[in-house]
């Protein structure tokens, strides 16, 4: 039986721990009886990148990012509408969607997960012309992902200290979200597009999203007082946030969200400035991925028939239209 190729990009300098035995947990925990393996690691930022596009066009079966989510995000990206499958070996702050499909935190077991070849299908978003896979959005988290970039040291409680020091001088903004079927103008704490459940860290922006239905959820969470911080923090990683009187959430396969000027925004937890008008869509079942652990198929039944309701639902509107 001839192996399957794989190809593991690490990035050295993600997270806070070091990788320097990586290569060798790799070779010695993958199944070299299924595998044939590459090593490599990146040299520069969007190296990752590169490194994939490449393995792509020597069509390797499965190309593996292990580091953050920066890391995921530029792997991931070059895999997309292709038939090289996609898996996480988590070294990151938040490591958001490799929590969402399950993949260990400890690098033995995810490699373990690998040996599994558990692949299943899911989708991508697009803000305007960048990809996402977990979250993106603008407002405090973007803002504070601008500050935590430029921090000397990494990690969760760098960036509790970021939240705590900059949510004081934060002011809201106001944001017009506008699709085919819905306009809102709301002023804003956040706004967050989530095609996975969690910014990373279990924190659960968006306790009901699904990487498999077609529908980026569409989180807006209003300024509240500084009483409210503590109920919206046990809120958040209790999952329950979507219960509370500060946030709506819109499911939606599109929608543009519209401010008075370009400013801070955030790719799966990567700071970068965006345009005052951003078209975030949903690109259905694109990446093949490996997961923690198998599907629960009343969940996939469930996720394609929201998904085949919607899609009806738009393409009769765009009839009565024409």
């Amino acid at each position: 039986m001839e192996k399957a190729k794989i190809a593991f990009i690490i990035n050295p300098k993600s997270g806070t721990n070091s990788k320097a035995e990586l290569p060798d947990l790799i070779r010695k925990t993958i199944n070299q009886e299924k595998f044939d393996i590459t090593i490599v690691k990146t040299e520069y930022a969007g190296h990752g990148r590169a490194l994939a596009r490449q393995f792509v066009e020597q069509h390797y079966d499965y190309v593996i990012a292990c580091g953050g989510d920066g890391t995921m995000n530029e792997v991931a990206s070059e895999l997309t509408e292709t038939e090289t499958c996609f898996g996480i070996v988590p070294y990151g702050s938040g490591n958001g969607l490799a929590r969402h499909l399950s993949i260990s935190m400890e690098p033995q077991k995810a490699l373990r997960q690998i040996n599994k070849q558990i692949v299943r299908r899911i989708d991508y978003g697009m803000a305007n012309d960048k990809k996402f896979f977990c979250t993106c959005g603008t407002g405090f988290d973007a803002h504070v992902s601008h500050k935590f970039a430029i921090q000397g040291k990494r990690g969760f409680w760098t960036y509790f200290k970021t939240i705590c020091s900059e949510f004081m001088k934060y002011k809201p903004y106001v944001y017009t979200l506008k699709s085919s079927t819905f306009k809102i103008t709301q002023q804003a704490f956040l706004v967050t597009f989530a095609n996975a459940s969690q910014y990373g860290n279990n924190a659960f922006i968006a306790p009901q999203a699904s990487t498999s239905d077609g529908l980026i959820d569409v989180c807006v969470l209003k300024p509240f007082s500084v009483f409210a911080i503590l109920p919206l923090t046990f809120q958040l990683f209790r999952k329950e946030i979507d219960k509370s009187k500060y946030i709506s959430t819109i499911q939606t396969p599109e929608v543009t969200l519209v401010r008075t000027e370009p400013g801070e925004f955030h790719i799966d937890g990567d700071p970068l400035m965006m345009e005052a008008e951003i078209h975030v869509r949903v690109v259905h079942d694109a990446l093949k991925v490996i997961v923690g652990r198998p599907f629960n198929i009343e969940q996939l039944l469930r996720s394609r028939l929201i998904y085949a309701r919607r899609r009806i639902k738009r393409d009769a509107k765009r009839l009565l239209h024409e």
